[in-house]
């Protein structure tokens, strides 16, 4: 019987190649995107679960309900975390953790490495795996440092590393000794946290300075409850640790007229699980999204159902051409449930065949998938035995949505009506019309959705910065040498190069280099009773004019004036108004009443430091000869541009020949602050091109067993006179119909989606109506093109063969 069955099958495919080809081809495309776009989000959504008892672990974080808006801060104080522990025995660990690079050396040899500082308390919370020394003693001592596996094998190849002394630092001045208590596996690829080595962070070059100041914002916290403490009671608990210790803050928030939340709160410390630390970017500056998680899964979603939506069609559609079969069998003894067997088995085998070549296709196309988003997906992941338990519940869905529907109703058929030529499956065409309708309104959504995220990224790209970002090249100074030193060498070198407009540097770069770094530094006080923010960032001497940026008032520091490196400051117009001042030039402020008295010697424009998404504060520049710097600017002309990065690389060889250059320019810089965004519009692209090309495939297959079906009604309309053009808008009519009413219904679907995407940023397009209807006259003339092609093919018929049947 089974094997019968499988002739059948192989039979009626082999007799409709056609049908099984358009379905084969759906289903595979369909298999092959929607296995990437699941498991890529399936990665992201797996980050940190490693951790044993990860659900209690947590960041805490301070919350501020601002009079403007409520704010996040995962920075906190150095004496946050030992009051955290001596106070509530809730806290079964607690770590501060801050991230740091250092040049490491051994034996001569020197690695650029990133070296975390943390507390020992650090290996007792997370699960990184130690292979050599132990997690109670490992950091026990401040001269201790634990190093990764693959940090292990760089510096010490195959000796054994435990008990070996490597020095750290940039010089013979700053370096200090250490010796190798522990070895930590690699971090895998789905962890937050990543490391080549970690140490005491009462290492810290300022922790003498900050240990005591509940001010000074440096680090994250990472706590480990008890396994009876909840978080909710915990955070509750936390508010009378904020009055005591924040007890400023929240004076100041109330003078500038902030009120509690609904929880009651104007500043409180709360904590946020650790699952949640890679999506969230005003806290921990979470590398992803969860919109672009879910949007991931949303798409595959869409694609899969359309795959799916098309195999009912035309199964369906299908099942008028097979019913004297199904008839003729059911009069000979099938039972309706051998029938449905039989049919679900032909279904399944198209299935089955689709998802092979979907994995093929997959396997082929990964290299590109990853190079194109970023992915980290390996063949190796795919075969895991979670992928393994998705991958096949995509297909057992598939096939029982897909093929299981049409095979039941097919079973259903009576036998004698059908015999006779009566099929009683009732209304059919409501049934394939629903689903072209669903087809449609999903890729015109994506469509839509594809075109206002191309835009959106468009218009961040273009909006003005504050400063030239163009025929400038930034270059990274890393660990191995002193950017102050390096910086006035290249000064010495290039001074005399007419092709060379400026040279400078900063401590922050603007945009994301070849070191893929950021940093910022936040310092608030108050000045004449007001709560002053503002980026501070240190920088060298010609930064406006090397990044094309105007003095409004004022001058820009200048060797000259030697008091310029000690307590001389340079301010934007967003920050003179925040101090209340008209012409801010010549006043003084203090950052701490006890520390220096600075004074605003120039006023600039406005500029961004961060990309558009981020939180833009005013902006101080300072100047010291004793804080790094850890970027070199250099402006070339326009005329040079092409051969500046060659002549930039021979000149880093001369000043800092033990250091690797890895120069970029500026405006790509600038232009990966959109990454994310940009890999949204390529994804929305790829998943709107499939699922037209599976909507049209879809529609081109049915509009032929629909034309199939009304041959001799054609042949009818032709010999009573009707003309070609006639019968060909009978025959489309219905389906432009279906894709104008797919249209208005994605409409509103996709101005709202879209418009809660767009709220995430202060820089925004406004959707324009003009984009809905560019789509739809788009969704209609493709399928015109679709179904025209069958129905003028079928006009053009002979109606003397339709009808000499009868």
């Amino acid at each position: 019987m089974i094997r019968n069955y499988f002739k059948i099958a192989f039979r009626n495919l082999w007799k409709s190649k056609g049908y099984a080809s358009i379905n084969i081809v759906g289903l595979s495309v369909a298999f092959c995107i929607s296995i990437f776009l699941f498991l890529t989000a399936y990665f992201q959504l797996s980050f940190d679960n490693f951790h044993k008892d990860g659900d209690r672990i947590f960041q805490a974080y301070l919350f501020s309900n601002n009079p403007e808006k409520e704010e996040k801060s995962g920075t906190l104080p150095m004496p946050l975390t030992p009051a955290l522990k001596a106070e509530y025995p809730e806290v079964e660990a607690a770590s501060r953790l801050m991230n740091g690079s250092s040049l490491v050396e051994y034996k001569g040899k020197y690695f650029d490495k990133q070296v975390m500082l943390t507390d020992p308390d650090f290996l007792k919370i997370f699960s990184f795996p130690m292979l050599k020394g132990s997690a109670e003693t490992a950091l026990n001592n401040l001269s201790n440092i634990v190093i990764s596996q693959n940090m292990a094998k760089a510096v010490f190849g195959s000796e054994d590393p435990i008990g070996k002394q490597i020095q750290l630092g940039s010089d013979g001045g700053n370096q200090k000794q250490y010796i190798v208590t522990g070895v930590l596996g690699d971090f895998p690829d789905n962890s937050t946290i990543q490391y080549d080595a970690f140490i005491r962070i009462e290492n810290h070059e300022g922790y003498q300075r900050e240990k005591d100041h509940w001010d000074a914002m440096s680090h994250n916290v990472y706590v480990k409850l008890t396994p009876n403490a909840d978080q909710a009671s915990f955070e509750n608990r936390l508010k009378s640790f904020s009055k005591k210790y924040f007890a400023d803050n929240i004076a100041s928030l109330k003078k500038r007229g902030a009120k509690p939340d609904e929880r009651g709160d104007i500043f409180a410390i709360r904590l946020q699980k650790l699952a949640n630390v890679h999506f969230a970017k005003d806290i921990s500056g979470g590398s992803s999204s969860s919109t672009l998680i879910f949007a991931l899964m949303g798409i595959a979603s869409f694609i899969l159902l359309i795959a799916c939506i098309n195999f009912i069609n035309l199964s369906v559609a299908r099942s008028f051409t097979r019913a004297r079969e199904v008839g003729v069998r059911k009069s000979l003894g099938a039972l309706k449930n051998q029938l449905f067997i039989q049919i679900w088995g032909e279904t399944s085998m198209i299935c089955f065949v689709g998802f092979l070549a979907g994995l093929l296709l997959a396997y082929a196309f990964l290299p590109q998938f990853n190079a194109t988003f970023r992915g980290k997906l390996t063949l190796g992941y795919v075969f895991q035995p979670e992928t393994l338990t998705i991958i096949l519940g995509l297909f057992i869905l598939v096939t029982l949505v897909a093929g299981g529907y049409p095979a039941w109703q097919m079973s259903k058929f009576n036998a004698v009506e059908v015999l006779k030529g009566k099929i009683t499956l009732k209304r059919p065409g409501i049934l394939r019309n629903s689903l072209i309708v669903t087809q449609f309104t999903l890729s015109s959504l994506l469509i839509c959705c594809t075109i206002i995220a191309i835009q959106q990224v468009g218009y961040l790209r273009t909006q003005p910065l504050g400063f030239d970002k163009d025929q400038v090249i930034s270059i990274p100074v890393g660990n191995k040498v002193n950017g102050q030193q390096v910086l006035r060498r290249m000064r010495n070198t290039l001074g005399n190069d007419p092709t060379i407009l400026g040279v400078s540097g900063s401590a922050v770069n603007l945009g994301v280099g070849n070191d893929h770094s950021t940093s910022r530094s936040v310092i608030g006080f108050t000045y004449k009773e007001k709560e002053i923010s503002s980026d501070w960032v240190s920088v060298d001497y010609e930064y406006a004019k090397t990044l094309g940026i105007k003095l409004l008032d004022g001058r820009e520091f200048d060797p000259a004036y030697p008091t310029d490196s000690l307590d001389r400051v340079i301010i934007t117009e967003s920050m003179a108004k925040m101090i209340g001042e008209k012409d801010p030039v010549g006043k003084f402020f203090q950052t701490d009443t006890a520390g220096v008295k600075y004074q605003i010697i120039g006023l600039v424009p406005d500029f961004h430091l961060y990309s558009l998404k981020a939180d833009q504060k005013p902006i101080t520049l300072h100047l010291s000869h004793s804080d790094p710097i850890s970027y070199i600017f250099v402006r070339v002309t326009p005329q040079s541009l092409a051969g500046a990065m060659d002549k930039l690389k021979g000149v880093w060889k001369e000043v800092a020949p033990q250091a690797e250059f890895i120069g970029s320019y500026m405006d790509e810089n600038t232009n990966a602050w959109y990454k994310e965004e940009e890999r949204l519009s390529q994804i929305f692209s790829l998943a709107s091109g499939v699922a037209i090309l599976l909507s049209c495939l879809g529609l081109f297959a049915v509009a032929l067993m629909v034309i199939e079906q009304r041959t001799k009604e054609i042949g009818v309309r032709k010999v009573l006179g009707a003309s070609i053009s006639s019968i060909v808008y009978t025959l489309s009519e219905d389906f432009v119909k279906m894709v104008v009413l797919s249209i208005v219904i994605a409409t509103p679907l996709a101005w709202f989606f879209m418009q809660k995407w767009l709220d995430n940023y202060s820089y925004r397009i406004e959707i324009s109506a003009w984009i809905f209807v560019l789509v739809g006259i788009a969704a209609v003339g493709i399928a015109l093109v679709t179904v025209s092609f069958q129905s003028i093919k079928a006009a053009l018929m002979n109606p003397v063969k339709s009808l000499k049947s009868e």
